[in-house]
């Protein structure tokens, strides 16, 4: 019975009786209504949403079937790895020729001089300009299976030319022909004839090949496209030696895994931004899925593959590159010329409390999901950070030495784009891990690519054996190399170089450390003198500092 009276008191109201008490309010209470109401709606509608991870982050990666604990990406329905993305472009140069397609022959390739705009190339001029240059090179003689090495060097000056002739003067060399890009005299010609050189300008090769014009033959993607020197990250120093087919796979997993979270607009321009020489760069140049109106500005040696990557993934789909002028100083003009939207990675005078303030509010974003540049902080604080990149940035990369995951995050949160940390090395073409759209998480490198698998083999001697599956969601923890990690005496394994990056970033804290204790001198008086203290006082630090970042 009480419920039922409840019930009755809780009744919908006639629409009559909702009339007449809308009358009896006052126009002011009217007005404030609808205008509470105008924006609530409008907030709800205009609020930001957070990316939707293409896969669980909780498991990024699965098992591979009999593939001894290695994983691949979650992203693929099957265990076959990745080989392209489109149909029309399996090789680099179906890369060139569909970006030509798909852009109309769009511009393709920008230079500029001091207090200059750029000035674009098309992409039908391009061609053009590397068909000359291929028929100029197979009218000397060079063919895909006799002299089909060709060394490159840039940014070059007439000055390597005189280096590399000193160097094969008087030895058995099979080096036949150097082309120069800028101006030589003829004294440097001369002695080039002495060494059975011969020394050619760009402009004088392009009329050769114009003169003894071949049509292309297209590679297929087993045909080797480039061997890129590394550093041997893997071992020795050595060239790898990367197919189409490489190339295409790399292009096509970065793809695949931020296809559905960057989509592009008529404003688009990239700007890479990574380490020398290094094969990340040529993968997203190739692949990114941009369109014709992105514009790349490439200012990494190609003798590095990840800017070799990075022009790929703009080429195939019609944008533009822009070369920096050669200077590295006048990079930040170059970049507010060419304003960048995607740039793959490396002061306010507002009091410090408010800085933390407003990045604790954006981090709070970054962490529910949600990644913009338009919210009350970035209007009135990182607003002129943000202009110092162009203004425009909405996606950026890193893929070369480790970010900090505090530096990670405060990038992430501070320009407001996307921001994604890659793992590899040069012989697997450029990255064999990426973190996913969604996952704002730092400290890890991602999840296999789509193209490759990677297997974690057992480190016996540091009990890390791989059969435990350790590992929080399927994704790749880098500590460090392990030849940098050693054992202390009471057991526990470190990696130094965190710990020294700690220290490094107070160069003045053992003068003041010094100082309380009243002493004075330089860094070789306090060893020889307090040598038993400091290593008492570093050994409880490192202890302390070791139990935080937990190696």
């Amino acid at each position: 019975m009480q419920a039922q009276q409840l019930l009755n008191q809780l009744r919908i109201p006639e629409l009559d009786e909702v009339r007449q008490y809308l009358r009896s309010l006052s126009t002011h209470t009217l007005v404030g209504v609808g205008a509470f109401a105008a924006l609530t709606t409008y907030w709800y509608t205009t609020r930001p949403k957070a990316l939707k991870p293409p896969c669980d982050l909780r498991m990024q990666s699965v098992e591979v079937p009999g593939g001894e604990y290695a994983r691949r990406s979650a992203l693929m329905d099957s265990d076959k790895h990745m080989t392209h993305l489109y149909d029309d472009a399996k090789t680099m140069y179906e890369f060139f020729l569909r970006g030509a397609r798909v852009s109309k022959n769009g511009p393709c390739l920008g230079a500029r001089q001091p207090n200059q705009s750029y000035e674009w190339l098309s992409y039908s001029e391009v061609a053009e300009k590397a068909e000359n240059l291929g028929s100029a090179l197979l009218h000397r003689g060079h063919t895909k299976t006799k002299d089909q090495f060709i060394g490159i060097f840039a940014q070059n000056r007439p000055e390597k030319a005189r280096l590399v002739l000193a160097c094969v003067s008087g030895r058995e060399h099979s080096v036949r022909t150097i082309i120069l890009m800028e101006p030589f005299d003829d004294e440097l010609v001369a002695k080039g004839k002495d060494c059975g050189i011969d020394i050619l300008s760009l402009s004088q090769v392009e009329a050769i090949g114009k003169a003894h014009h071949h049509q292309p033959v297209p590679p297929s993607p087993e045909d080797m496209a480039i061997i890129c020197f590394t550093s041997g990250t893997t071992g020795n120093p050595k060239g790898a030696m990367l197919t189409h087919g490489n190339v295409a796979a790399n292009c096509s997993a970065f793809i695949k895994v931020i296809e559905n979270c960057c989509l592009p607009n008529h404003e688009d321009v990239l700007l890479s931004y990574l380490p020398l020489a290094h094969m990340f760069e040529r993968v997203v140049e190739e692949h990114l899925k941009l369109d014709h109106h992105d514009v790349h500005i490439s200012y990494l040696p190609l003798a590095h593959m990840f800017e070799r990557v990075v022009e790929g993934v703009i080429l195939v789909h019609g944008g533009r590159i822009g070369f920096f002028q050669g200077d590295i100083r006048l990079l930040m003009d170059d970049v507010a010329t060419l304003r960048p939207t995607v740039f793959p990675v490396a002061n306010t005078s507002l009091k410090r409390w408010v800085l933390d303030f407003a990045y604790k509010r954006k981090e709070a974003e970054l962490l529910s999901g949600i990644v913009r540049r338009d919210s009350i902080w970035d209007k009135l604080i990182f607003r002129k950070v943000q202009a110092s990149l162009g203004g425009r940035v909405r996606l950026m990369m890193t893929g070369a030495a480790p970010v900090s995951a505090t530096v990670l995050t405060f990038l992430r949160a501070v320009l407001g784009c996307q921001l994604y940390e890659g793992y590899g090395q040069t012989e697997c073409t450029a990255g064999c891990t990426m973190t996913v759209p969604g996952d704002w998480t730092a400290g890890h490198v991602g999840a296999p690519l789509p193209c490759n698998s990677v297997k974690l083999v057992d480190v016996a001697e540091m009990n890390y054996l791989a059969a435990n599956g350790e590992g929080e969601n399927g994704t790749l923890k880098i500590v460090d190399r392990k030849k940098n990690i050693f054992k202390l005496a009471q057991g526990e394994y470190i990696a130094p170089e965190k710990i020294e990056n700690i220290y490094t970033r107070n160069p003045d804290f053992l003068p003041g450390w010094a100082k309380k204790r009243g002493l004075e001198g330089s860094y070789g008086d306090l060893c020889n003198n307090m040598r038993a203290e400091l290593r008492n006082y570093f050994r409880e630090q490192i202890d302390k500092l070791y139990s935080k970042i937990k190696m």
